[in-house]
């Protein structure tokens, strides 16, 4: 069993909350054990607490992310940390009638809501399996996308290098990601609503409070754009960049494994947006 999340408080230096402390990449089996356990114990609540963390745009965002994904009508798109289905699902649109999109996950009861929510769907799929441990063949899988799930995994370049590994030549990763935010004002208001007002709704909506506690604080601890972008290039991937949204609160990183593109008008369009749903943002490709 994981260490219980009340032994895992300490008080954040840099400000007035209270946070856990997240378990560090010096230790990736307890990390990757507390993760598991956190959400397993509100997986019926995910959606709500992305909501609650994303000021209600993450369904929004998903969509734009699948949008600079650009699957290839017929391909096999694959959603890692898939969490309750949403960009499986989003994905699968874009594929089109003979495209396949596959969810993974490594919270069984995730996956089991992903089934409920795609029960009849044909060409979509979700299996239990670990980021770092993908069950795909090598250069198998036209896209990739992680949304709001890689700052949870325990090894996080093994998990890119797993990614990098099963995709096509060309093929393309999307990872959409909590970030830090640019602008100091909209920084500081967005940590009081992260480490006040959504662990004040998740004492009453949720009988695991301490995991609207958790997930900021691995928002906090996680890479900036730019470190994130670096880690993308340094396995492997190239043309990096990244959208920011929300002042930065947000990024989707877009990346490319080296090789013949798939679908060239798709990158062109991809690399030609440059408004967001959200307003402004940062450009960098």
């Amino acid at each position: 069993m994981p260490p219980g999340p009340e032994g895992l408080l300490a008080a954040d230096r840099s400000s007035s909350y209270t946070v856990p402390v997240v378990p560090d990449a010096a230790n990736p089996e307890r990390k990757r054990a507390y993760v598991r356990a956190m959400f397993s114990a509100i997986a019926r609540r995910y959606d709500l607490l992305n909501s609650l963390l994303s000021l209600g745009l993450h369904k929004r965002w998903k969509r734009y992310a699948v949008e600079l994904a650009t699957p290839p009508p017929g391909g096999l798109a694959l959603d890692v940390c898939c969490g309750t289905g949403d960009l499986a699902l989003l994905l699968k649109e874009r594929l089109g009638p003979t495209g396949r999109a596959v969810g993974v996950d490594f919270a069984e009861p995730m996956v089991r809501l992903a089934r409920q929510r795609g029960a009849g769907l044909p060409g979509v799929w979700f299996v239990q399996a670990d980021a770092e441990a993908l069950p795909f063949p090598q250069d198998s899988v036209d896209v990739a996308a992680v949304g709001f799930g890689v700052r949870n995994v325990a090894r996080v370049e093994r998990a890119l290098e797993e990614l990098w590994r099963v995709l096509k030549p060309g093929g393309r990763l999307v990872v959409l990601e909590f970030s830090a935010p640019r602008n100091r004002m909209f920084a500081a208001l967005y940590d009081f609503y992260s480490y006040t007002v959504v662990p004040w709704l998740g004492r009453r909506l949720s009988r695991h409070p301490d995991a609207y506690l958790y997930l900021p604080t691995s928002i906090r601890s996680w890479p900036d754009q730019d470190a994130f972008a670096d880690r993308l290039r340094q396995a492997g991937f190239v043309r990096v960049g990244y959208r920011n949204l929300l002042f930065g609160a947000v990024a989707v990183h877009v990346a490319d494994k080296p090789g013949v593109l798939p679908q060239e008008p798709g990158l062109a369009r991809a690399n030609s947006v440059k408004t967001g749903p959200t307003g402004p943002r940062e450009v960098r490709r």
